[in-house]
């Protein structure tokens, strides 16, 4: 029986509000980074670390998250987890230190660490599964544009207010997302897991030694933290440092970045649902868009200054690419395991985005600064050459192991 439309927009526009503001506190320290510098002196690696907090608190969260999810279901983990980013964000904007800072970015990656994996769980609740890869892609447009807000719209609000006000407003808006989500999504019974503690445990391991999931899974996370810590962070800094864009050159290069992620994440949700039903599996087009942004990322490590614009407009095109995954996984695992399937995958996803978002930041910092303060293109280089090293690791792995997987 088709879905009302009433009830598919009650199921698609509370999360989706939620995801928006996710993806702002994301994203937004790439437009604000040179204000928290100046402020706090900070150096490459305390602004990587403070940055990557949220990813470090977000994956923490991720193990009980795909349990909660399952037990409880997803309107009532997320409207509770919400309050949480609103009480970060007031700490964030609150805060007269870096260890202040740290605090209320890791509140902000706890309280929406739900909002992708909760929106996740509603579709394959109220969906069919051949539906979910452009179900998906949609809900991930409202990331990028959260995403877009946190570049020349913050830039335009910092002439306005202070870094701090933005970080209140984003806190009222948080607040304002929780009451969305617990008062408009339905509640379905079915696809809840009526298990005991021990057997969803049991359920969360079938998911961590199967086969199939870490076969998807090291390319997966690999991407996506290369794709997660370069946008939300050092994609500014090296507009700044590599290109010498000037704050509002940043600013509208990340805009554009992010309206490249828009419709990214429409065409390959699209592009998987309709190849599907010409036997072409999602993960197929995952791979295709993920090689792409591999070889994306190589061209901006050689740092063809005259290629500047198209290469992050490349970037944050192929980059969303990475979220296929989530949906191959939602099809392969039983109806009462996908949250858990789901935020298992985002668990290496955030562990390995935060430990990126530092990592870059550390290796920018062996190089001295220049005399206006900005980091040396070969740290860049250096830096995201890493990630893209782990990407062709996991990616021929990937290959490596569906091979072996047909060998008798």
């Amino acid at each position: 029986m088709p879905l009302q439309a009433a009830t598919l927009l009650r199921v698609f526009i509370p999360f989706a509000l939620g995801y928006f503001l996710s993806y702002i506190f994301r994203t937004v320290n790439a437009v604000i980074a040179p204000n928290l510098v100046a402020e706090l002196h900070l150096d490459p690696a305390n602004l990587g670390l403070l940055t990557s907090a949220y990813f470090l608190a977000f994956a923490a969260f991720q193990p009980p998250l795909g349990v909660l999810l399952d037990r409880f279901g997803p309107r009532r983990v997320e409207a509770s987890l919400l309050l949480i980013a609103a009480a970060g964000a007031l700490v964030f904007a609150r805060a007269e230190s870096l260890t202040g800072l740290i605090v209320g970015r890791a509140l902000i990656g706890l309280g929406v660490s739900a909002c992708l994996m909760a929106a996740f769980k509603a579709f394959t609740l109220w969906l069919p599964a051949e539906r979910l890869p452009m179900a998906n892609g949609v809900q991930m447009v409202s990331g990028g544009l959260g995403a877009l807000t946190a570049t020349a719209p913050v830039e335009a609000a910092l002439q306005i207010t202070d870094w701090r006000g933005v970080f209140l407003a984003l806190g009222l808006l948080s607040l304002v997302a929780a009451i969305a989500v617990f008062v408009a999504v339905p509640e379905k019974q079915e696809g809840k897991s009526t298990e005991t503690l021990a057997e969803q445990l049991r359920g969360l391991g079938s998911i961590y030694t199967s086969r199939a999931f870490w076969r998807i899974a090291p390319w997966a996370f690999a991407a996506q933290s290369a794709y997660l810590s370069i946008q939300g962070l050092w994609s500014g800094p090296w507009l700044r440092d590599v290109a010498g864009f000037g704050r509002e050159g940043v600013a509208n290069t990340l805009l554009l970045i992010a309206s490249a992620m828009i419709g990214g994440y429409f065409f390959f949700g699209a592009l998987a649902e309709r190849l599907a039903r010409r036997g072409i599996r999602p993960m197929t087009v995952a791979a295709t868009g993920m090689g792409g942004f591999m070889i994306v990322q190589l061209l901006l490590i050689l740092q063809f200054k005259a290629l500047t614009v198209p290469l992050w407009l490349c970037f944050g095109f192929f980059g969303t690419a990475c979220i296929l995954p989530y949906a191959v996984l939602s099809q392969t695992f039983p109806r009462h395991l996908t949250g858990r399937a789901n935020t298992a995958l985002n668990l290496l996803v955030f562990v390995s985005a935060f430990t990126a978002q530092w990592g870059i930041g550390a290796i920018i910092g062996l190089w001295p600064q220049n005399a206006a303060g900005g980091y040396n293109p070969a740290g860049y280089a250096a830096g995201f050459g890493a990630v893209l090293c782990l990407q062709v690791l996991a990616a021929a792995w990937f290959f490596l192991a569906k091979s072996e997987k047909k060998t008798p």
